[in-house]
């Protein structure tokens, strides 16, 4: 740590608290989530912010409310139909798990969500920061709270050296964040914390002179809020060609469901796979379609292709029409096999990548 203390004193973070609060009061963003205190909307609000921009959001949780106003509606729906709503909104696990843990709600608390951090995390894909933001923010708990945008404010505000993705200094962030939760109102000081990091605290060219505890922050009195906070350097993003192929059978398109669990898992796309070393896009597809579906395929023109980002790897997807196959198409690796008119495209969910493609493969 850089010109400051171990552990700040309470006193420190005391003012640190009341003026975030203060400021948050005055400025906050008016957001549909922050006009309720139903913990299912709360709760539904962070599921869905979890490494998505507030802007993306704000469309996805008025449809899904609209939808599934209650957690009790949510339980009942088909998962497909959860799915659907989701889409493109990445990271499907979010809603698997959300459906599963509004089912575990219905049926292991008769609708009523538990009310502590550490009950919330019975809930399936709710961790520590999820639930001490439901938590504080729908039942009052001093519970702290450490995402990306908080650990960033917090290691400007302490001037933390140490990378703030190793463990230690991850619990060391827990620390700090528990002593800056306001005991009164811990709901409006975690939000503020959030806040802050989101429009004040940014990554590059935070706002120092609008922040409200600038004069309180080691890195700027230091000279440091450039350098912070400290990274592991990343390793290189691996890019991977992938190739899948266009199937139809009178007018329908024939599309596989991943399985349950995986990266995408449940949802629908074209099959196909990865082009491994040393092979040729018509030949990775021949032998994904074989290992995949069971047939031997002609494989036809490129019909488009699109670039893709993950969290830890890039893709460039190459969309083929299979001309001709011989076999019946049976599901090796996928969970089922659907024939789909562009009527049903509206019951299915696909990933971000397939929906781009779909307009072309109706061409």
């Amino acid at each position: 740590m850089t010109g400051a203390s171990p552990t700040p004193s309470r006193a420190r973070c005391r003012g640190i608290t009341q003026a975030l609060v203060a400021w948050f009061r005055a400025s906050a963003r008016d957001l549909p989530w922050r006009r309720t205190d139903d913990p299912y909307r709360i709760w539904l609000s962070e599921v869905m912010l979890q490494q998505t921009r507030v802007e993306t959001v704000v469309d996805y949780y008025e449809r899904f409310t609209r939808a599934y106003p209650t957690v009790e509606a949510l339980a009942r729906a088909p998962e497909q139909r959860v799915m659907k709503l989701w889409e493109g909104l990445g990271y499907y696990s979010r809603a698997r798990n959300l459906h599963a843990a509004a089912r575990w709600v219905v049926r292991e608390g008769g609708g009523a969500f538990p009310t502590t951090a550490d009950d919330l995390q019975a809930l399936p894909g709710v961790g520590r920061y999820t639930a001490g933001a439901v938590a504080s923010i729908a039942f009052g708990e001093p519970a702290p709270i450490l995402d990306g945008n908080v650990k960033r404010v917090l290691a400007r505000l302490f001037a933390i050296d140490d990378p703030i993705d190793r463990p230690a200094t991850v619990e060391r962030l827990w620390a700090l964040a528990a002593r800056v939760v306001d005991r009164d109102d811990p709901g409006t000081s975690n939000q503020a914390l959030m806040e802050l990091g989101a429009l004040v605290c940014t990554p590059r060219n935070p706002r120092c002179d609008a922040c409200p505890v600038a004069r309180r922050c080691d890195a700027r009195r230091v000279a440091r809020v450039a350098e912070l906070p400290v990274r592991t350097p990343r390793k290189p993003v691996p890019h991977h060609d992938i190739v899948a192929g266009v199937l139809t059978r009178r007018g329908r398109l024939l599309f596989g469901q991943r399985p349950p669990g995986g990266l995408l898992g449940g949802l629908w796309e074209f099959p196909g796979g990865k082009v491994e070393p040393g092979e040729s896009h018509v030949e990775a597809l021949v032998r994904e379609l074989d290992e995949e579906l069971g047939i031997r395929a002609t494989i036809g023109p490129l019909v488009a292709a699109v670039d893709h980002a993950y969290s830890h790897f890039r893709i460039t997807l190459h969309l083929y029409r299979v001309e001709d196959f011989d076999g019946d198409p049976t599901p090796h690796t996928h969970t089922a096999l659907r024939w789909l008119r562009r009527a049903d495209f509206e019951r299915y969910a696909f990933p971000k990548a397939t929906l781009r493609l779909l307009p072309h493969a109706l061409d």
